[in-house]
């Protein structure tokens, strides 16, 4: 699997859920585990490279103004929320976190079950039910692809006094 073919996984069911996260789950997990295990262990890897990726203070910044704090979990689970949320409002928010302003409507964004759709994938399409080294998350940890420990933010850090002009548009949303 490619970076592609993974955008075309997350906007498919993103489209099909009509915002309905649960649902979103479901439909990445079914799609998903059609797909052979090395397929469904990429899957897995690019989404680490792209939660890494995000790990950024301009994104943090976005987080802390649109949920009022940011704590290690909650910025993970926003970061999940927003490879969610497919290929361009990714790319955008990377370039610009800004731009989140024109795509939310409330506060307390989070996709924490984005972490386990490679892992139910792989259960169902292996039969395998106790997790070992063969499993999506600890061979994308193996390949140092670790979102949680081995990720340093990006950028420059801020202060909360900076918030309403590094990002105007949310600080005028949700500030």
């Amino acid at each position: 699997m490619d970076k592609k073919e993974f955008w075309q996984l997350i906007d498919s069911a993103k489209k099909a859920s009509n915002g309905d996260q649960a649902l979103q789950e479901k439909k990445l997990i079914s799609s998903l585990q059609i797909f052979g295990p090395e397929e469904i262990i990429d899957f897995e890897c690019i989404l680490c490279e792209l939660l890494i990726e995000a790990d950024d203070f301009g994104i943090m910044a976005a987080q802390k103004i649109i949920d009022g704090y940011v704590s290690d979990d909650t910025y993970l689970y926003f970061r999940c929320w927003l490879v969610g949320q497919g290929d361009e409002v990714f790319r955008a928010a990377i370039d610009k976190p800004d731009t989140l302003a024109a795509v939310l409507e409330a506060p307390y964004q989070d996709f924490e079950e984005l972490l386990y759709v490679a892992t139910c994938a792989f259960k169902k399409q292996t039969g395998k039910k106790e997790e070992d080294d063969s499993f999506p998350r600890e061979v994308a940890a193996a390949r140092g692809l670790d979102y949680d420990s081995g990720s340093v933010t990006k950028g420059e850090d801020w202060t909360e006094s900076q918030l309403p002009k590094m990002l105007p548009k949310l600080w005028k949303k949700f500030g």
